[in-house]
């Protein structure tokens, strides 16, 4: 199942539940979300965006291992849900 706007859910998401000072048309596909030269997001917010992709998209994240892969940009997060979703199809 392919959702043309999973990229833009997952924006949505960071903007909601961050509540970033920024819009979701504003957070590049490849823009880091940690560090200083991305949005700047910090371990609080990773905790924060672990719960919200639990609740938004059914995708739990096990380990801080498998985060620091899995919530670098929204593409790699986009990929992580595809990937958790296929596996549990």
């Amino acid at each position: 199942m392919v959702e043309p706007d999973l990229r833009t859910r997952i924006k949505e998401m960071l903007v909601k539940n961050l509540m970033l000072q920024v819009t979701p048309e504003q957070i590049g596909d490849d823009l880091p979300l940690f560090g200083a030269s991305g949005l700047g997001l910090d371990s609080i917010d990773a905790l924060e965006l672990v719960v919200s992709m639990e609740k938004t998209f059914g995708v739990g994240v096990p380990s801080s291992e498998v985060a620091g892969k899995a919530l670098q940009t929204v593409n790699t997060i986009h990929d992580y849900i595809l990937e958790k979703r296929s596996a549990a199809a």
